[in-house]
């Protein structure tokens, strides 16, 4: 299955309000069934006996189940009187069953033994998303909650450019054009699609052998591509939504894979996302899952065919900084090819790129500090600049001076507390706004985060071959210690669109764990070299019965990387370093190994331009400050850096993935009457 993201058009105020309204009521429901979930939950935790007694039974008598779920939803709809003008039956069940995966989670824990935490309640602002009904493939024209309608051949013939030549009729020979050829002129206002009406022949006979007739539906539509909800039971009927497609030709392949063949739509997904620029602050798109695979175009299929072809190991080392990767021969046979090191760091245009984002985001936070202060001077308290100036004043003789915009804390309680929770505070339309342009601005920031991830994961099993190993590393502790750094470089960004990448080509990038290698504390020829975390090169010094090799320290972990070998390749703990052949490598591929692991040998590629990384820098630029690569998130801190970590029997808590058991103490008002 794959999904592709459909853009909706809310342009009628009346639709507008319409829909608005189904995500509030939906958003009521979530809301009301995730405090029932959490209140149960923690009632199923308290009662430790009746859980060694029968959890089972436990279970039922509370209602932790995905029924009983469903049947709490069925009673908030029954009793609110009002839902049902809005949202529908199967909207509620689907919802409490999205609801229910979540406490599954907790329940449960997956194959690493870990598992989620305690369930909460969301915000209004977090609920983005209002699960869809899957369509049935066996019973024709039965698609409740969100339905799409339409063909692709019909968007076409409804909205042809007018420069589109005469030849192009059907949506094929419109994927065939070269790509910047028009094919679609919308509108901005899209017309709203009418329904069919009239009798539409049923192609069955009745008792006196005349063809049957049945009144038409939306499934008889095969205009533009329409969204179409039925709505409430008790509502105004039918919510109809234009879809908006892809202009150029260069997506017109795309959208064919996807949308041609209506017997392949299998659910829709109702999703908003923050957009200052749309009308009420909000864009709605349909996602829509089809029974397929994902679009590959033909030269990401021949780049694939080409890796896989690629006979080749090789290894991963992450790092705050950047990103190594070496690969050879897996027959290490030197005629069959040599050995290819890659390093991927940030360049100088990304660099500046993101200095300039950050610069942005603090002046908004910044104004967003202004704002918040202007409307509401009474909780915070005037600084030491503003008070001096009216002892001067006083001392002077003259008024003190109103202060708009007072710059001092908030205004406290004794222990500490902000007297008004800042959720209380007034807030400006201009506040409201600047805020939804901060996160439109930091979710296009981080779309073209993912977006250079994945050119580089392409980039390096293109070269590298789709069979990598990489260390398991928890890189949640590297953003504690260094935050901004793995906010710039992004490696676990890097590693997971890697990780796809492989699978994608028919390969696998595997885990070894740290514990059971150390690869940055050995060297090819078997030998342990260690290496405090600040030593950045790996030197494997002759005169201590080393072999002499010298190289950056990411590198020759990476290399270390592509001889490890795994018996459980789901299992990272089985991971054990092969120093036969990682010494058999070095032997024969003596000169090459050493020019690869000083620096990288693969060909460099510009950056995209459809990233913000890409941007030009600006000519008048300051120079930077010579920092450190890995600089903390914020202070001075006490303690130097961490060296690399310590075996296992001497850590203070357990390896990343392991799971503690429930050791809170439970808060409910459902008592265990046990």
């Amino acid at each position: 299955m794959s999904v592709i993201r459909l853009p909706l058009v809310v342009a009628d105020a009346d639709v507008r309000g319409r829909v608005e309204q189904l995500f509030s009521a939906m958003w009521q429901v979530k809301r009301a069934l995730q405090r029932d979930a959490r209140d149960v939950v923690d009632a199923y935790w308290a009662g430790e006996v009746r859980r060694e007694r029968d959890v089972k039974a436990w279970r039922a008598e509370l209602g932790l189940s995905r029924t009983g779920l469903e049947r709490r939803a069925y009673r908030h709809l029954e009793r609110s009187g009002w839902l049902s003008d809005h949202v529908s039956k199967a909207l509620v069940m689907h919802q409490a069953d999205e609801v229910w995966a979540g406490v599954a989670r907790h329940l449960h824990p997956d194959a690493s033994g870990r598992r989620v935490g305690r369930p909460r309640t969301g915000t209004w602002w977090e609920y983005t998303r209002i699960p869809g009904r899957a369509r049935s493939h066996t019973t024709e024209r039965k698609w409740e909650t969100f339905r799409l309608h339409g063909t692709l051949a019909g968007h076409l013939e409804a909205f042809r450019h007018p420069a589109l030549p005469p030849s192009v009729t059907t949506p094929a020979q419109a994927a065939g054009l070269v790509p910047g050829v028009r094919v679609l002129a919308q509108p901005h206002r899209m017309p709203t699609p009418a329904r069919p009406v009239g009798r539409i022949p049923a192609g069955t006979l009745d008792a006196a052998g005349r063809p049957r007739a049945r009144a038409a539906t939306w499934f008889d539509h095969t205009g533009p591509l329409t969204v179409v909800f039925a709505g409430g039971p008790t509502g105004r009927g039918e919510i109809v939504l234009p879809v908006r497609l892809a202009q150029g030709a260069g997506r017109w392949p795309y959208l064919l894979h996807y949308l041609n063949d209506p017997g392949l739509w299998h659910k829709i997904d109702l999703v908003r996302r923050r957009d200052p620029a749309a009308l009420g602050g909000w864009a709605y798109e349909a996602h829509l899952m089809v029974l397929a695979p994902g679009y590959a175009s033909p030269a990401t299929r021949t780049r694939r065919c080409q890796a896989a072809a690629l006979e080749r190991v090789g290894g991963v080392d992450g790092n705050v900084s950047n990103l190594a990767v070496v690969s050879l021969p897996a027959t290490l046979n030197p005629d069959d090819g040599g050995v290819c090191s890659d390093r991927i760091t940030l360049t100088e245009q990304e660099q500046d790129a993101l200095a300039a984002a950050r610069k942005k985001a603090r002046g908004r936070q910044r104004a967003l500090n202004r704002s918040r202060r202007a409307t509401n001077p009474q909780q915070y308290q005037r600084s030491r600049r503003q008070k001096a100036r009216d002892e001067r004043r006083r001392a002077a003789g003259l008024p003190p001076k109103a202060v708009a915009v007072p710059a001092g804390p908030r205004r406290t309680t004794t222990t500490g507390k902000p007297r008004q929770a800042y959720r209380r505070d007034t807030l400006s339309a201009g506040y409201r706004t600047l805020r939804a342009r901060h996160s439109a601005m930091a979710a296009s920031a981080a779309e073209a985060s993912r977006h250079r991830a994945k050119k580089i994961a392409a980039a390096l099993v293109a070269a590298h071959g789709p069979n990598l190993t990489v260390e398991d590393c928890d890189i949640r502790t590297w953003f504690r210690l260094w935050g901004r750094a793995c906010s710039a470089t992004t490696p676990g960004r890097l590693i997971t669109q890697l990780a796809a990448e492989c699978t994608a080509t028919g390969g696998q990038l595997l885990r070894a764990s740290t514990f059971t290698t150390a690869l940055s504390q050995h060297c090819l020829c078997g030998r342990h070299v260690p290496k405090s975390l600040h030593q950045r090169t790996h030197h494997c010094d002759p005169a201590d019965g080393g072999c002499g090799l010298k190289g950056d320290r990411d590198l020759v972990s990476a290399a270390l990387a592509a001889f490890t070998a795994l018996t459980d390749p789901d299992d990272p703990t089985t991971a054990r370093l092969d120093q036969h052949r990682a010494r058999t490598a070095q032997i024969l591929f003596t000169q090459g190994l050493q020019e690869a692991l000083t620096e990288s040998t693969a060909p460099k590629s510009p950056p995209s331009g459809r990233t913000h990384a890409a941007a030009e820098p600006r000519r008048n630029t300051l120079p930077r400050q010579q920092t450190a690569s890995a600089r903390r998130n914020a202070g001075p801190c006490t303690v130097t850096t961490p060296d690399e970590t310590r075996p296992a029997p001497t850590r203070p808590k357990a390896h990343a993935g392991t799971t503690r058991p429930h050791t809170g103490r439970p808060r409910t008002h459902i008592r265990d009457k046990s």
